[in-house]
């Protein structure tokens, strides 16, 4: 099955997609929102175009493991996007997400505006592919 990944912003949105085998995730892009509404509209076309089933966006928990505002406005977007483009939705744990993000581009030397520009790309592709590595280990998550 193929699964859109999604980093949601409230300026910038990154999208990943797996392969159909769920076994390697790869970055789309990194896409500017104004709102929720753009952002729904954005993953449903790419989801569409691409033929993902399934959706899986990254929640942003506190180090704690408490949800704050942003995580309840992912909730929402989540709730939109479910709505709009009839797919199901799935949350991931983001915690970490833009280090791990940060620390690669860090060791590849990637900077300045380039790194602005795919640091969301690549915390959604890493959201992605820890969700699909994580189902395998665990088949009943869904």
């Amino acid at each position: 099955m193929r699964i859109l990944g999604i980093d949601f912003g409230e300026a910038r949105m990154g999208l990943a997609l797996c392969d159909s085998s769920e076994t390697l995730a790869s970055g789309i892009g990194t896409f500017s929102v104004q709102g929720i509404k753009s952002a729904v509209s954005i993953a449903s076309t790419y989801a569409k175009e691409h033929g993902a089933e399934q959706f899986v966006v990254g929640l942003p928990i506190n180090m704690n493991g408490t949800e704050g505002a942003r995580a309840e406005r992912t909730r929402v977007f989540a709730k939109f996007l479910e709505e709009e483009s009839k797919l199901p939705v799935a949350f991931h744990d983001e915690r970490r997400t833009t280090i791990l993000a940060a620390n690669y581009m860090n060791e590849t030397g990637t900077g300045g505006k380039k790194r602005k520009n795919t640091i969301d790309t690549l915390s959604a592709q890493i959201i992605l592919q820890s969700y699909i590595d994580r189902k395998k280990e665990h088949p009943i998550i869904r």
